[in-house]
């Protein structure tokens, strides 16, 4: 069986009801980036904490590589060689993990090596899942899994959801990481991509306009992830002073 790419895109009136959706929480984003008058800060997890967010996110690493090991190896047995899709998608994500890494450690402006290295580590590993969490809850039934699909679907995306939100709870570890309306704006231009997308059924990046689209929401989540690490403008402390992400957990990244 031949498929137009890894998932089928949304068609007549669950297209336009997932478009809808994704502009409606486009203007929802919006209007709280208007109300956020200043930025947010989280509270820093302990250093147990921090270390075990690590280990979580390592062990959901390699539980999602032997999850799709095995979905790979079923689909390959069931519907014989798989001839994969091309991929203009990755060279972007790779350029822009590149390009926010070191945007963030320039943004750390007096902060100690330690921390610029370690705010630019879980920010660049929680950008992708930025877009990748709600882009997953998109595809997921629309994929084309091995029989049993529900089975084989939940085995793929568990695992998968794990990493991303253990990738969000590590920003955590950042003393320079606070919530701002320009994050919340760059969401919203992400959602706002995704919804045009969707408009159009959300189709896999083959043809040039789903292709465009993809590349654009994906630069979209990684400049929401640096905005993340924007520094305060007309405050006295240091963001040094603000914590440190303590050295075990540095270690253990």
């Amino acid at each position: 069986m031949s498929h137009s790419g890894t998932w089928s895109p949304y068609t007549g009136g669950s297209a336009i009801v997932l478009a809808v959706a994704l502009f409606i929480v486009t203007g929802v984003l919006v209007y709280l980036a208007f109300r956020l008058r200043h930025p947010v800060e989280v509270k820093r997890p302990g250093k147990f904490v921090g270390v075990l967010l690590v280990v979580i996110l390592m062990v959901s690493v390699l539980a999602f590589l032997v999850a799709a090991g095995t979905y790979a190896l079923a689909l390959t047995q069931q519907e014989g060689h798989i001839i994969e899709p091309g991929d203009p998608i990755t060279p972007v994500t790779l350029a822009s993990a590149a390009l926010a890494f070191f945007v963030i450690i320039a943004m750390s402006g007096r902060s100690s090596f330690r921390v610029a290295v370690g705010s630019a580590i879980v920010g660049t590993i929680a950008a992708p899942m930025i877009f990748e969490l709600p882009f997953d809850l998109i595809v997921m039934g629309h994929t084309y899994p091995p029989t049993p699909g529900a089975l084989f679907t939940l085995l793929f995306f568990l695992p998968l959801f794990l990493i991303e939100l253990t990738s969000f709870a590590m920003l955590a570890l950042s003393p320079l990481m606070r919530l701002s309306r320009y994050t919340l704006f760059c969401l919203a231009g992400m959602f706002l991509i995704f919804a045009v997308w969707a408009w159009f059924g959300f189709a896999y990046p083959l043809a040039p306009l789903p292709i465009v689209l993809n590349m654009i929401s994906k630069v979209l989540a990684f400049a929401t992830a640096v905005s993340l690490f924007l520094p305060l403008v007309n405050k006295s402390v240091s963001p040094s002073q603000g914590g440190a992400l303590d050295e075990a957990t540095i270690s253990a990244l």
